[in-house]
């Protein structure tokens, strides 16, 4: 019986089956490790903002603009480099405003046809040419590889060069090629993309996002609490569908529900209107901008209390089934004295701001009425028979995870659950002990066990568990000693609001533990990062994203528009290129619109993180190593070919 060693020459054999072949492949990848590193992009905390979401995407944080400057200097005034920029992130609006003013439009295709092709030159030069091949549209790919790799200061190839242009012109197709060389661009000038967590919640679609993200080139996700929350009511664990609910009504955007996503509410709507006919639903009152005519009002209102109330009981439920999850301080419904109208918490009694509970029954107050246990049982059929909802898990299944290592960066959405001593948090999970990266690792396994497992009972503890990880104090991905969601709703004392972070958050200057972290995860200390998005910085206080001299970097600035007035800002994002790493805090996005018509661009600051004097290239990252480590077998199986051991392919 052969090796594995020689069964895996055999295989690689096939795939080059000549000594030419192997040499050829040896000679391209050992180039390929010569080349720049690609650029990575870094967003978080995103929550259903999708204009923002689409605009930073577009300008890759300033990428975009920094390859206009670096391509035309000063050759080109300040605002014609950003009509430019515009046009390359929104081509089809931005050139139908042009060309409605513009006198000679033939003359001005021509001059963007050539600056284009310059941006998009600078923009693939970092990339084989097969890389760009693969990149090109279909439809221009021949004339844009034509375009992209002549030389028109060569005299004999200039007229041709000359002629290309003037034919896209001449035969009316100007218009679609700048399209599809905006989108190049684009592309180009992003290699990889980088989502930190939270895409779901508090903004008006996170559907939208999701099907931009899955069309995406090259992607990975670190989810966040409120995507896992999703994940969950996408399998159909009860506790986290009520939440999902309650909080697009919470934040008006319970279309995103019934439109996004084809779930039918009408059920809810007419159990809330009728139970809650003559209650003002004063305490659930939406949050965040947007005008509503008075009966719209209403109605969200009352589904936000039927929906809290009913979250409340399946929460209760899940606590009581599982003991071991050392929730059952957050079962409060028992605690109130309906007479009264008063919370007993923690030994004080509280007097609640809205007592009237007419489905829950004081002797089993976790007990859904029948009404509430049918909504409920349809609400979990529709989530789970929801095709597109369905698909977007999947994306994130396949491109996501509680963490992931990339290039010596360590990117993870919360916090690695610490002590009050800074050492690694042991939590119980089903009966064993794990912490640090161990406690990742089994929580990620069991959110895929809640949507693939064959063992029931299996499945139903990973739905269970991404209830837990949306809200326990020892999950990493929320990291506060509770959810205060009921406090908030019925309590107007502040101090029963109050979220206690895990001690993690204390340490973020702390080198010591923060290089305990990345040995945790198996990097080298020297020249590693922490990249972490959950807890907005507020930079308006003065707050610096930039933790431990530039060691671990929270990039959470306020993408929602909710967290805006307490930020100051509307999100950080982060490049990391070849020559190193640069944060860019960001300007409240007015809209679309603006962005085309007044050329804004939210992209507004940026502070070096590090840079280094020599570009780092291909053979310097992960995708290096792999490619080092395929060059080696390569090696090998030309020894194999030079020694007779394997022979030669014959290829007519």
């Amino acid at each position: 019986m052969k090796s594995l060693e020689a069964r895996y020459l055999d295989r690689l054999a096939e795939l080059y089956p000549t000594i030419a072949a192997a040499s050829t492949e040896i000679i391209n990848l050992e180039a390929i490790l010569n080349l720049p590193k690609g650029t990575e992009h870094f967003l978080t905390d995103i929550h259903g903002e999708y204009e923002a979401f689409s605009h930073v995407l577009k300008n890759g944080s300033g990428s975009v603009r920094r390859k206009v400057d670096d391509v035309f200097g000063n050759t080109l005034s300040r605002q014609d480099k950003q009509s430019l920029a515009t046009l390359i992130y929104y081509p089809a609006e931005k050139m139908d405003r042009i060309l409605q003013d513009e006198e000679n439009p033939e003359d001005w295709y021509k001059i963007t046809l050539y600056r284009l092709i310059e941006v998009c030159r600078r923009a693939a030069s970092k990339y084989t040419r097969s890389k760009v091949r693969k990149a090109l549209p279909k439809e221009f790919a021949y004339v844009l590889e034509e375009l992209l790799t002549e030389k028109a200061d060569l005299v004999d190839k200039e007229s041709y060069y000359d002629a290309i242009v003037q034919t896209i012109i001449d035969v009316g197709r100007a218009r679609p090629f700048i399209i599809a060389m905006s989108e190049l661009i684009q592309r180009l000038t992003v290699d990889h993309l980088h989502i930190v967590g939270d895409i779901y919640d508090r903004g008006p679609g996170p559907h939208i996002i999701m099907d931009k993200l899955m069309s995406y080139h090259s992607i990975d996700v670190q989810w966040g609490n409120h995507d896992v929350l999703w994940m969950g009511a996408a399998a159909g664990q009860p506790g986290c569908i009520a939440n999902a609910i309650r909080i697009c009504a919470r934040y008006g955007n319970l279309d995103i529900l019934e439109d996004g996503y084809g779930i039918n509410l009408l059920p809810l709507a007419t159990f809330a209107m009728n139970t809650y006919a003559d209650d003002p639903c004063a305490c659930f009152q939406l949050k965040g901008g947007g005008s509503y005519e008075a009966s719209e009002m209403e109605l969200n209102q009352k589904m936000h209390k039927a929906i809290s109330v009913i979250q409340f009981k399946a929460e209760g439920q899940i606590i009581r089934r599982h003991p071991e999850f050392g929730l059952e301080g957050r079962n409060l419904l028992h605690r109130i004295d309906f007479e009264r109208g008063v919370l007993n918490l923690n030994g004080t009694e509280y007097q609640m701001l809205d007592c009237n509970f007419p489905t829950v029954d004081p002797k089993d107050p976790y007990a859904f009425t029948d009404q509430e246990a049918e909504i409920m049982d349809r609400l979990q059929r529709a989530f789970l028979g929801c095709e597109k909802l369905q698909q977007h898990m999947k994306f994130l299944l396949a491109k996501g995870s509680l963490y992931k290592v990339y290039n010596q960066n360590l990117l993870y959405h919360g916090c690695v659950p610490l002590n009050e001593d800074g050492t690694f948090r042991e939590v119980e999970i089903y009966g064993k002990k794990y912490k640090g990266k161990a406690l990742y690792d089994v929580l990620d396994n069991y959110v895929r066990k809640g949507f693939v497992s064959m063992d029931e009972t299996e499945r139903e503890r990973g739905r269970d568990m991404m209830w837990y990880i949306w809200l326990s104090e020892n999950s990493p991905l929320f990291g506060k000693d509770k959810m205060a969601t009921f406090e908030r709703y019925f309590l107007a004392e502040k101090e029963t609001h109050k979220e206690i972070k895990n001690p993690y958050y204390h340490f973020l200057e702390d080198g010591e533990v923060l290089d305990r972290i990345l040995r945790e995860f198996g990097l080298e200390t020297e020249g590693a990062h922490i990249i972490n998005g959950h807890v907005p910085v507020k930079s308006k206080d003065g707050e610096s994203p930039i933790k431990c001299g530039g060691k671990l970097l929270v990039i959470d600035g306020g993408f929602s528009r909710a967290y805006q007035k307490e930020t100051g800002i509307a999100g950080y994002t982060l490049i990391y290129n070849s020559y190193g790493l640069i944060l860019a805090a960001h300007d409240p996005f007015e809209s679309t619109e603006a962005a085309i018509e007044k050329e804004s661009d939210i992209h507004s600051d940026s502070k070096v993180v590090k840079w280094v004097p020599e570009r780092k290239c291909v053979g310097d990252t992960d995708i290096g190593r792999e490619l080092k480590e395929k060059i080696g077998d390569l090696k090998k199986l030309l020894e194999a070919y030079y020694s007779g051991a394997i022979a030669e392919k014959f290829t007519g």
